[in-house]
């Protein structure tokens, strides 16, 4: 029985062996360490020591290209390789025009890093425009009601960072076509724990990185351009150029693929623990592990609300992603004192992010409730561990 077909999550838990130790709830922050990433930082290492490290490392780098286009139903032409999520979304930004159509409609619900890169284009003469709540809740309607004939790009996240709302990206997509404008999709939230065909989703870009679901480090974000030639970057290096290894200083060139949105040399030990990461999401089956994952949330909302908690979590199992938010107003606090009881969670202001994954397990999730029961009483009668910031 592979890891496709096992059930969760006996499947996967034996590559994390941290996790004996500690509770990880935090993916949608950062990936727990598993063996696999182990092995690929020793490989790198093993590799560094040997003639021929920069020809491993680049073999690497298109292992990863080659595997999260597989993982989205894209070509590897359409993929390319990049530091971080603000970068891509300068790169698929920064070729557009604000003539005619000037407004680049977000949400403010938007992660910042993206979010920012929006408002930079303000100068070059966009004028975004939000939809959404000023608390940053927003839903598939929202945008359906916000979109105009002014509209030039529509930038929706697949699932929010902080209340891990689903949105119907592909409704969104067809008023957003229809209107004649471009999309683009941070599905950071979404990529190794949802699946995704690009297809499907009918976006002309795609937004994501290594560090959170995908199950590698920080230090990787890919892009995926549905037509890459018809958009030259502004920000360039030499990974951009049709031979990178022609080395000719004189000129800049762009090849027709999407690896002219690529700048310079990526972070190495990104690009091996990204091979890891994606080989092991490659080996599930996302769809079981969405169903796992709705499972252990449905469960972890039913009892921190019977525990007293106020839990934001979407009304339908479509609208969810694979994390909840606790209400808390001291959330750097109670996430210090879990952090110290063995419980790794993702603090925003005034939320927990409780996320979840194929290798969580019903005992995770009784750990977490169990604390959080403790931290209350505790909390009743001294000051809690850390301060709210």
């Amino acid at each position: 029985m592979n890891a496709a077909t096992a059930p969760l999550p006996a499947a996967v838990r034996g590559r994390f062996p941290s996790l004996e130790q500690t509770t990880h709830l935090a993916a949608c922050s950062i990936a727990p360490r598993s063996s696999d990433m182990d092995q690929a930082l020793t490989t790198m290492l093993d590799d560094l020591a040997r003639p021929g490290f920069w020809g491993a490392a680049e073999e690497q780098v298109s292992d990863a290209r080659c595997r999260f286009a597989r993982l989205i139903g894209a070509e590897v032409d359409q993929a390319a390789i990049l530091p971080n999520v603000s970068i891509a979304a300068h790169q698929a930004v920064s070729g557009l025009r604000w003539r005619r159509r000037r407004d680049l409609l977000t949400t403010t619900a938007e992660f910042p890093g993206v979010a920012h890169v929006w408002l930079a284009q303000e100068k070059r003469g966009a004028r975004v425009r939000w939809c959404g709540t000023p608390t940053g809740r927003v839903t598939s309607a929202d945008y359906l009601h916000a979109i105009t004939t002014d509209t030039a790009l529509v930038s929706v996240p697949a699932v929010t960072h902080r209340d891990a709302t689903r949105l119907n990206i592909r409704r969104i997509a067809d008023a957003a076509h229809a209107a004649g404008a471009t999309v683009i999709v941070d599905a950071y939230q979404a990529a190794g724990v949802i699946p995704l065909h690009v297809d499907a989703l009918r976006c002309d870009y795609l937004l994501a990185g290594t560090g959170k679901y995908l199950l590698g480090l920080p230090g990787l974000a890919f892009l995926y351009a549905r037509h890459p030639k018809e958009s030259t970057p502004a920000l360039t290096g030499w990974f951009g150029r049709c031979d990178p290894h022609a080395l000719d200083p004189t000129r800049l060139d762009f090849p027709t693929h999407a690896r002219r949105f690529e700048t310079g040399t990526p972070s190495v030990a990104a690009a091996y623990t990204a091979v890891a990461g994606l080989s092991l999401i490659e080996n599930l089956n996302l769809a079981a592990v969405r169903t796992h994952t709705q499972r252990l949330l449905a469960c972890a909302a039913d009892r921190l609300t019977a525990q007293g908690e106020i839990v934001h979590l979407p009304p339908t199992p479509d609208e969810r992603g694979a994390h909840l938010a606790l209400i808390e107003p001291h959330a750097w606090a109670m996430a210090a004192w879990l952090d110290n009881h063995g419980i790794t969670v993702a603090p925003r202001r005034n939320v927990i992010r409780l996320a979840t994954h194929a290798y969580t397990s019903d005992s995770d999730i009784d750990a977490l409730c169990d604390a959080i029961a403790v931290y209350r009483v505790k909390s009743r009668t001294r000051t809690p561990i850390g301060a709210s910031r």
